[in-house]
C-alpha cells in the first residue's frame, strides 16, 4: 500500500492505496483512521484498489480544526476522487464514515457504484445506555 498525500484547503489528506481492480473507497468514524479497517484492506486489495483515507482532523490527514461537517467531509471525497481521476468507486463507511457516504451518494449518485454503510447515526439520543459485564467467568 503506498501513502498518498492530497492538497486540499489548509493542508492535505491522507490515503493509502493498494490493490487491482474497481476503486474501493473506506471511510473510518470519528476520530479514528484508516487503520481500523487494516483485516478489510487485507482482504479487498485482492479485489478493488482499495483507497483509505484519513478523512480532515484525524489521522495523517492535516490537524488544522476548522468548523467540521459532514459537507466539508463530502467534498473532500469529491477532491480526493478528481485528484486520484476515479469516476464512480464503491464505497464503505462505518460510524460518521457512513453518514459522510449516504451524503455523498445523496449529493453525487453518479459517483457511487456500490454503498455499504454500518453503524451510522444521525441522532444519537436514539441511543441506549448499556453497563458493560465487567468480567464473566465460564464455568467448565
Amino acid at each position: 500500500m503506498e501513502s498518498v498525500y492530497i492538497p486540499v484547503k489548509g493542508g492535505s489528506l491522507h490515503c493509502r492505496i493498494g490493490g487491482t481492480g474497481e476503486p474501493l473507497l473506506l471511510l473510518h468514524g470519528n476520530g479514528e483512521d484508516y487503520t481500523i479497517f487494516q483485516r478489510q484492506i487485507d482482504y479487498f486489495k485482492a479485489f478493488y484498489t482499495v483507497i483509505a483515507l484519513d478523512t480532515r482532523g484525524d489521522g495523517k490527514s492535516l490537524k488544522k480544526q476548522d468548523t467540521l461537517t459532514f459537507e466539508v467531509f463530502v467534498n473532500d471525497i469529491e477532491t480526493v476522487l478528481d485528484y486520484l481521476h476515479i469516476e464512480k468507486t464503491a464505497i464503505i463507511g462505518f460510524s460518521d464514515g457512513g453518514n459522510t457516504a449516504l451524503l455523498f451518494a445523496q449529493h453525487f449518485p453518479e459517483k457511487v457504484s456500490k454503498l455499504v454503510i454500518v453503524g451510522a447515526n444521525t441522532e444519537p439520543e436514539g441511543m441506549k445506555k448499556v453497563e458493560l459485564l465487567k468480567e464473566r467467568h465460564l464455568q467448565p
